[in-house]
Protein backbone atom coordinates (compact mmCIF):
# COMPACT_ATOMS: atom_id res chain seq x y z
CA UNK A 1 0.00 0.00 0.00
CA UNK A 2 1.33 3.57 -1.20
CA UNK A 3 1.20 6.15 2.08
CA UNK A 4 0.68 9.02 2.03
CA UNK A 5 3.23 11.10 4.96
CA UNK A 6 1.83 13.38 6.91
CA UNK A 7 4.52 17.13 7.13
CA UNK A 8 4.63 15.36 11.13
CA UNK A 9 5.74 12.50 9.82
CA UNK A 10 7.76 14.22 6.81
CA UNK A 11 10.00 16.01 9.76
CA UNK A 12 10.67 12.67 11.45
CA UNK A 13 11.71 11.49 8.36
CA UNK A 14 13.84 14.07 7.29
CA UNK A 15 15.82 13.37 10.44
CA UNK A 16 16.84 9.44 9.75
CA UNK A 17 17.50 10.93 5.83
CA UNK A 18 19.74 13.74 7.56
CA UNK A 19 22.27 11.18 9.34
CA UNK A 20 22.13 9.12 6.18
CA UNK A 21 23.20 11.92 4.22
CA UNK A 22 25.63 12.85 7.05
CA UNK A 23 27.51 9.35 7.20
CA UNK A 24 28.29 9.49 3.42
CA UNK A 25 30.34 12.78 4.16
CA UNK A 26 32.49 11.36 6.57
CA UNK A 27 32.47 8.31 4.49
CA UNK A 28 34.09 10.67 1.77
CA UNK A 29 36.74 11.86 4.10
CA UNK A 30 37.08 8.14 5.60
CA UNK A 31 37.58 5.75 2.52
CA UNK A 32 41.20 5.10 0.89
CA UNK A 33 43.43 2.06 0.18
CA UNK A 34 44.13 -0.28 2.72
CA UNK A 35 41.11 -0.38 4.70
CA UNK A 36 38.50 -3.08 5.16
CA UNK A 37 35.77 -2.79 4.24
CA UNK A 38 34.54 -4.06 8.07
CA UNK A 39 36.24 -0.43 9.21
CA UNK A 40 33.91 1.48 6.85
CA UNK A 41 30.75 -0.73 8.49
CA UNK A 42 32.07 0.00 11.89
CA UNK A 43 32.99 3.32 11.14
CA UNK A 44 29.37 4.14 10.17
CA UNK A 45 27.77 2.45 12.66
CA UNK A 46 29.45 4.68 15.17
CA UNK A 47 28.30 7.79 13.75
CA UNK A 48 24.70 6.84 13.31
CA UNK A 49 24.19 5.06 17.36
CA UNK A 50 26.31 8.51 17.86
CA UNK A 51 23.44 10.76 16.08
CA UNK A 52 20.72 9.11 18.02
CA UNK A 53 19.80 6.38 15.19
CA UNK A 54 19.42 3.04 14.08
CA UNK A 55 21.60 1.00 11.38
CA UNK A 56 17.99 -0.20 9.64
CA UNK A 57 19.99 -3.21 7.33
CA UNK A 58 21.32 -4.61 10.76
CA UNK A 59 19.35 -7.81 11.08
CA UNK A 60 17.31 -7.18 7.98
CA UNK A 61 15.74 -10.43 7.18
CA UNK A 62 16.55 -12.06 4.05
CA UNK A 63 13.18 -13.71 3.02
CA UNK A 64 15.19 -16.64 1.29
CA UNK A 65 15.27 -20.04 3.14
CA UNK A 66 18.75 -20.82 4.77
CA UNK A 67 19.58 -17.48 4.25
CA UNK A 68 20.60 -15.74 7.40
CA UNK A 69 19.29 -11.83 8.48
CA UNK A 70 21.77 -9.28 6.91
CA UNK A 71 24.40 -8.84 9.78
CA UNK A 72 26.10 -5.05 9.06
CA UNK A 73 24.96 -1.77 8.92
CA UNK A 74 25.88 -1.10 5.03
CA UNK A 75 25.97 -3.08 2.35
CA UNK A 76 29.48 -2.71 0.43
CA UNK A 77 29.99 -3.85 -2.87
CA UNK A 78 33.36 -3.69 -5.54
CA UNK A 79 33.95 -3.58 -8.78
CA UNK A 80 31.56 -6.18 -10.52
CA UNK A 81 29.40 -6.70 -7.32
CA UNK A 82 26.05 -4.92 -7.40
CA UNK A 83 24.42 -4.20 -4.52
CA UNK A 84 23.90 -6.36 -1.04
CA UNK A 85 28.19 -6.85 -0.60
CA UNK A 86 28.80 -7.75 3.35
CA UNK A 87 31.37 -6.29 4.78
CA UNK A 88 34.11 -8.31 6.18
CA UNK A 89 38.04 -7.74 7.94
CA UNK A 90 39.16 -9.85 5.28
CA UNK A 91 38.09 -7.39 2.23
CA UNK A 92 40.65 -4.78 1.79
CA UNK A 93 39.68 -1.76 -0.51
CA UNK A 94 42.56 -1.30 -3.35
CA UNK A 95 43.37 1.27 -5.13
CA UNK A 96 41.58 2.10 -8.18
CA UNK A 97 38.63 0.13 -6.76
CA UNK A 98 34.60 1.16 -7.65
CA UNK A 99 33.16 0.89 -4.01
CA UNK A 100 28.85 1.39 -3.63
CA UNK A 101 27.81 1.62 -0.55
CA UNK A 102 24.18 1.17 0.71
CA UNK A 103 22.54 2.56 3.69
CA UNK A 104 19.48 2.86 5.81
CA UNK A 105 19.32 4.59 8.95
CA UNK A 106 16.31 4.22 11.33
CA UNK A 107 14.94 6.83 13.70
CA UNK A 108 11.59 7.98 15.20
CA UNK A 109 9.79 5.59 13.38
CA UNK A 110 11.16 6.21 9.89
CA UNK A 111 13.66 5.48 7.90
CA UNK A 112 16.33 6.98 5.36
CA UNK A 113 17.56 5.29 2.92
CA UNK A 114 20.75 6.27 0.88
CA UNK A 115 23.57 4.84 -2.17
CA UNK A 116 26.75 6.26 -3.27
CA UNK A 117 29.71 4.79 -5.53
CA UNK A 118 33.37 5.82 -4.80
CA UNK A 119 36.08 5.60 -6.92
CA UNK A 120 38.93 4.80 -4.71
CA UNK A 121 42.45 6.58 -4.98
CA UNK A 122 42.92 6.85 -8.68
CA UNK A 123 39.87 6.41 -10.89
CA UNK A 124 40.22 5.39 -14.97
CA UNK A 125 37.95 7.79 -17.54
CA UNK A 126 36.00 4.57 -17.92
CA UNK A 127 35.46 4.03 -14.30
CA UNK A 128 34.88 7.84 -13.84
CA UNK A 129 32.24 7.94 -16.45
CA UNK A 130 30.14 5.36 -14.81
CA UNK A 131 29.66 6.86 -11.88
CA UNK A 132 29.07 10.06 -13.44
CA UNK A 133 26.52 8.45 -15.04
CA UNK A 134 24.96 6.65 -12.87
CA UNK A 135 24.44 9.70 -10.64
CA UNK A 136 23.17 11.36 -13.37
CA UNK A 137 20.41 9.43 -14.09
CA UNK A 138 18.93 9.88 -10.63
CA UNK A 139 18.79 12.91 -11.38
CA UNK A 140 17.12 12.59 -15.20
CA UNK A 141 14.90 10.06 -13.66
CA UNK A 142 13.66 12.41 -10.15
CA UNK A 143 13.00 15.30 -13.22
CA UNK A 144 9.76 13.23 -13.73
CA UNK A 145 8.73 13.07 -10.07
CA UNK A 146 6.35 15.53 -9.69
CA UNK A 147 2.59 15.58 -8.90
CA UNK A 148 0.23 14.21 -12.04
CA UNK A 149 2.89 11.92 -13.11
CA UNK A 150 3.63 8.51 -12.37
CA UNK A 151 6.55 5.70 -11.42
CA UNK A 152 6.74 5.10 -14.93
CA UNK A 153 8.16 8.39 -16.33
CA UNK A 154 10.67 7.94 -13.74
CA UNK A 155 11.60 4.34 -14.81
CA UNK A 156 11.33 5.70 -18.56
CA UNK A 157 13.97 8.47 -18.08
CA UNK A 158 16.38 6.42 -16.22
CA UNK A 159 16.84 3.18 -18.60
CA UNK A 160 16.73 6.03 -21.46
CA UNK A 161 19.59 7.80 -20.47
CA UNK A 162 21.84 4.44 -18.92
CA UNK A 163 20.73 3.20 -22.58
CA UNK A 164 21.89 6.01 -24.59
CA UNK A 165 25.42 6.68 -22.46
CA UNK A 166 26.30 2.99 -23.24
CA UNK A 167 25.34 0.94 -20.08
CA UNK A 168 22.68 -1.29 -19.13
CA UNK A 169 20.52 -1.16 -15.69
CA UNK A 170 19.98 -3.48 -13.38
CA UNK A 171 16.26 -4.74 -14.01
CA UNK A 172 15.61 -7.73 -11.41
CA UNK A 173 15.62 -4.99 -8.80
CA UNK A 174 14.22 -1.79 -8.36
CA UNK A 175 13.59 1.89 -5.98
CA UNK A 176 10.93 1.65 -3.66
CA UNK A 177 8.52 3.40 -1.52
CA UNK A 178 10.10 4.18 1.88
CA UNK A 179 8.63 5.22 5.25
CA UNK A 180 8.26 3.66 8.27
CA UNK A 181 8.91 0.37 6.42
CA UNK A 182 12.30 0.49 4.44
CA UNK A 183 10.39 -1.23 1.77
CA UNK A 184 6.91 0.33 0.90
CA UNK A 185 4.77 0.70 -2.40
CA UNK A 186 5.02 1.58 -4.93
CA UNK A 187 8.07 -0.39 -6.83
CA UNK A 188 10.35 1.81 -9.52
CA UNK A 189 12.22 -0.20 -11.61
CA UNK A 190 14.71 1.60 -13.61
CA UNK A 191 13.21 1.31 -16.80
CA UNK A 192 10.06 0.79 -18.13
CA UNK A 193 7.37 2.68 -20.34
CA UNK A 194 6.48 6.65 -19.47
CA UNK A 195 2.93 7.09 -18.51
CA UNK A 196 2.27 3.41 -16.20
CA UNK A 197 2.24 3.41 -13.25
CA UNK A 198 0.75 4.87 -10.04
CA UNK A 199 0.27 8.89 -10.17
CA UNK A 200 2.52 10.93 -7.98
CA UNK A 201 0.72 12.28 -5.23
CA UNK A 202 2.44 15.11 -2.91
CA UNK A 203 3.35 13.21 0.76
CA UNK A 204 4.60 9.97 -1.14
CA UNK A 205 8.36 9.49 -0.13
CA UNK A 206 10.52 7.51 -2.52
CA UNK A 207 13.89 5.67 -3.09
CA UNK A 208 14.98 6.16 -6.58
CA UNK A 209 18.08 3.96 -6.88
CA UNK A 210 19.49 3.24 -10.74
CA UNK A 211 21.50 0.37 -10.40
CA UNK A 212 24.35 0.34 -13.78
CA UNK A 213 26.00 -2.23 -15.61
CA UNK A 214 29.25 -1.52 -17.81
CA UNK A 215 29.06 -5.02 -19.67
CA UNK A 216 25.81 -7.11 -20.30
CA UNK A 217 22.56 -6.87 -18.51
CA UNK A 218 22.94 -10.07 -16.35
CA UNK A 219 23.70 -11.16 -12.69
CA UNK A 220 24.20 -13.64 -10.19
CA UNK A 221 23.50 -14.27 -6.54
CA UNK A 222 26.77 -15.14 -4.60
CA UNK A 223 26.30 -18.74 -2.37
CA UNK A 224 25.79 -15.98 0.42
CA UNK A 225 23.05 -15.06 -0.63
CA UNK A 226 22.87 -11.88 -0.48
CA UNK A 227 25.06 -10.29 -3.22
CA UNK A 228 24.68 -9.50 -6.18
CA UNK A 229 27.37 -9.51 -8.97
CA UNK A 230 27.44 -9.14 -12.61
CA UNK A 231 27.75 -12.31 -14.59
CA UNK A 232 30.37 -11.02 -16.75
CA UNK A 233 32.44 -9.24 -13.94
CA UNK A 234 31.86 -6.15 -15.64
CA UNK A 235 31.81 -3.02 -13.10
CA UNK A 236 28.57 -1.56 -12.07
CA UNK A 237 27.90 1.80 -9.61
CA UNK A 238 25.20 2.56 -7.46
CA UNK A 239 23.21 5.92 -6.66
CA UNK A 240 20.22 6.10 -4.48
CA UNK A 241 18.23 9.27 -2.61
CA UNK A 242 15.28 9.39 -0.74
CA UNK A 243 12.74 11.97 -2.41
CA UNK A 244 9.26 13.61 -0.77
CA UNK A 245 6.89 14.28 -3.59
CA UNK A 246 5.55 18.24 -3.28
CA UNK A 247 3.00 20.07 -4.74
CA UNK A 248 6.46 21.57 -6.83
CA UNK A 249 9.53 20.09 -7.75
CA UNK A 250 11.05 16.83 -5.91
CA UNK A 251 12.20 17.44 -2.40
CA UNK A 252 15.78 15.01 -1.87
CA UNK A 253 15.61 14.26 1.89
CA UNK A 254 19.36 12.55 1.87
CA UNK A 255 21.48 15.59 1.08
CA UNK A 256 23.36 17.76 3.44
Amino acid sequence: MVTIKSQKQIEKMKEACKITAFVYEEIGKFIKPGITTMDLDKFAEKIIREKGGIPAQKGYPSGQKGVPAFPCTLCVSINDEIIHGIPSTRRIIKDGDVVSIDLVVYKNGFNGDAARTYIVGNATPEKQRLVDVTKQAFYEGIKYAVKGNRVGDISHAIGEFVEKNGFNVVKEFQGHGIGEEMHEDPGIPNYGKAGKGIRLEPGMTLAVEPMVMAGKPNICVLDDGWTIVTEDESLSAHYENTILITENKPEILTLL
